[in-house]
């Protein structure tokens, strides 16, 4: 969710109000994915690398993602929607790690949509958590190295259970995955959009689902001659 900072230096406004209106699109998103029946949705909220920005703009991000896991929550819960966390939430306050989980808790018994939050997420880190989970599985005698494969391993990711994504839409005009479910985006179809995260609407939902609706998933095989 790209461009939260230009589109406030766009408009002379503070980079906190970029935040906001980016918190705005992700409302926009959910209502839109409910309405076309989309199932699954993640939003990387705030990577790993996201710690590296100055402690006010950490500050101010840490603050709405409060207030969205306080005032927000119980609105989502009536649409239907599952909120589930992956990522490192030890790295934020003991409030917020307690509001995210309690969130977890009362919408677990929604299946109208699943809402994903990375917070704190980072891909290579999944991956490597990853391989030390099955190394101790191992060790423990628990597992046998010649027993683990794609499916075994994809258990000890923090997705397990989860599907993996059929596409990946980064906004903003940037065009790299910066670190975003690396393993679970092998066969992603890949978009990526000038518009700025503020600004994403439903039509670019909708112009979204059309691009998806138009690509060929072969998963490595021959397209079958009609």
């Amino acid at each position: 969710m790209d461009g939260n900072g230009r589109w406030a230096n766009m408009r002379g406004l503070p980079l906190l109000a970029g935040h906001r209106a980016g918190g705005e699109a992700v409302q926009r998103t959910v209502r839109a994915a409910i309405r076309r029946g989309v199932k699954w949705v993640t939003l990387y909220a705030f990577s790993s690398e996201n710690w590296r920005r100055t402690p006010g703009e950490v500050a101010d991000l840490t603050g709405l993602l409060r207030y969205y896991l306080r005032h927000k929550v119980a609105e989502l819960s009536r649409e239907g929607v599952r909120l589930r966390v992956i990522g490192d939430l030890s790295r934020f306050p003991d409030d917020v790690q307690n509001e995210a989980r309690l969130a977890e808790k009362v919408t677990a018994g929604n299946d109208t949509l699943v809402l994903v939050l990375a917070l704190s997420y980072g891909g290579r880190a999944d991956i490597v958590q990853a391989a030390a989970r099955m190394a101790q599985a191992v060790a423990r005698g628990e597992l046998e190295a010649s027993a683990i494969d794609e499916k075994v391993f994809a258990t000890a990711l923090q997705t397990a259970g989860m599907p993996d994504p059929d596409m990946v839409v980064r906004t903003s005009g940037e065009c790299r995955l910066s670190n975003f479910l690396l393993w679970q985006s092998a066969y992603a179809e890949l978009v990526f959009l000038e518009t700025p995260w503020p600004d994403f609407d439903e039509t670019h939902f909708d112009t979204v689902l059309d691009i998806y609706s138009r690509r060929e998933r072969r998963f490595g095989a021959r397209p079958v001659c009609k």
